[in-house]
């Protein structure tokens, strides 16, 4: 994991394997930490933590490896899920709930309910997602930093 400043906020980079379950959900964890000690919204914290996390799956589970960065400024947090895989060839299908291209033995432990894109949606303030066919994808995701009874 790489820690620097960035030039509005602090900013890290979680280096995310492919079909490594062990350490699947350690730059999740590791975002949580970081936004609960800048003191971000309880509910901000737990969006951010869902959305991250799935993120990260989708990296473990499609890809061939890639990275989790996150940006922290007073105001939002800005996730980039940025993976080396075979892209996203319908972005719209991915989106619906349920649909899946996790192989059956990863369904088998749990995972590739086809829940991953549908969650961060409903988590995050904005998202986009860039995708090349046999290239990757790059998933941008926003949070704005809410104060409580703001939400």
């Amino acid at each position: 994991m790489h820690q620097q400043p960035g030039s509005d906020g602090v900013a890290f980079e979680i280096p995310v394997k492919s079909m490594d379950f062990k350490a699947a959900g350690e730059g999740a964890s590791r975002i949580k930490q970081t936004l609960k000690k800048i003191g971000f919204a309880p509910e901000v914290v737990r969006m951010a933590a869902i959305a991250a996390y799935e993120a990260e799956m989708n990296i473990v589970i499609h890809t061939h490896g890639g990275v989790l960065e996150a940006r922290f400024y007073p105001e939002k947090v800005e996730l980039l899920a940025r993976d080396k895989g075979p892209g996203i060839s319908d972005v719209s299908l991915a989106m619906k709930e349920g649909f899946s291209t996790a192989p059956k033995k990863i369904m088998e432990m749990g995972f590739g309910a086809g829940m991953g894109l549908p969650n961060i949606k409903k988590c995050v303030d904005f998202l986009a997602i860039e995708t090349e066919i046999g290239k990757g994808t790059l998933v941008k995701m926003v949070i704005f930093n809410r104060s409580e009874g703001k939400e």
